[in-house]
């Protein structure tokens, strides 16, 4: 079920605490999605989302998507005490619908060049735009871990890399980016940027389970990251979104 974000002119699908699954902008409203062009400790990361939305006569209610970049994957218990943390900020924000964290977030793990601490590396927010405008949207990463359960055993064919697993494991997360943009009102022709995170081989994965999935998205190609999701024992996160302004600052 889709539920208002009336101050941020968004609407989002249920997540868990440390994330929405997916947002998309209401009518008259787009989303825009900003990579920095130099990543920034995520706490410092807040406030250049600040200063930039004061820039664009937008505030702290604009903000739904946050992707961040890790130095290593957590432990389950690590990753739970990071997101507290991360949380505490946007309940200090006001960003958060009763109980109901709104914002989307992806958050992965570069096998090369990782950072020395988490790092904010993009983040999307909303601005007016043409009644008639295309719908926007931005669809949260998504690994193997069997939705709302942050628990190793939640984690789908865990310790498990063969071929078998590993398509097991992108099936998974598609049939979730499915849910999600269905979920949001959405379609595979409003989609027009995929990611997929991984360290493992995408032979014969991307022809034979992404691409005979994603439709008409399939003209943008996707883009792999050579990266490991937040968590030990994830193998493979994706996220996706719909943006008509993608830009870095």
């Amino acid at each position: 079920m889709l539920i208002a974000k009336s101050e941020g002119h968004y609407h989002f699908l249920k997540g868990i605490d440390p994330y929405s699954c997916g947002v998309i902008a209401d009518p008259g409203w787009e989303v825009v999605h900003v990579t920095l062009e130099q990543a920034l400790p995520w706490r410092q990361g807040f406030d250049r989302v600040e200063a930039h939305l004061g820039e664009v006569g937008r505030d702290r209610q604009a903000l739904c998507g946050m992707e961040l970049r890790s130095p290593a994957p957590f432990t389950m218990a690590g990753f739970i005490a990071f997101n507290r943390d991360y949380c505490l900020v946007l309940k200090a924000w006001d960003l958060y619908v009763g109980e109901l964290n709104p914002v989307a977030r992806t958050n992965v793990a570069p096998l090369f060049d990782p950072p020395g601490e988490p790092v904010l590396h993009a983040f999307s927010y909303t601005v007016p735009a043409a009644t008639d405008a295309p719908r926007t949207l931005v669809i949260a990463g998504a690994g193997e871990l069997r939705e709302g359960v942050l628990l190793e055993q939640g984690i789908v064919r865990r310790g498990d890399t063969s071929e078998d697993a590993m398509r097991e494991k992108v099936g998974y997360v598609v049939d979730v980016m499915v849910e999600r943009l269905f979920g949001l009102g959405g379609a595979w022709e409003m989609i027009n940027a995929v990611d997929v995170y991984t360290v493992h081989s995408l032979g014969g994965l991307v022809e034979d389970i992404l691409f005979n999935r994603i439709g008409p998205a399939q003209r943008h190609g996707f883009r792999w990251h050579f990266t490991r999701p937040p968590v030990v024992d994830i193998e493979f996160e994706m996220d996706m979104r719909g943006v008509r302004r993608d830009m870095v600052i």
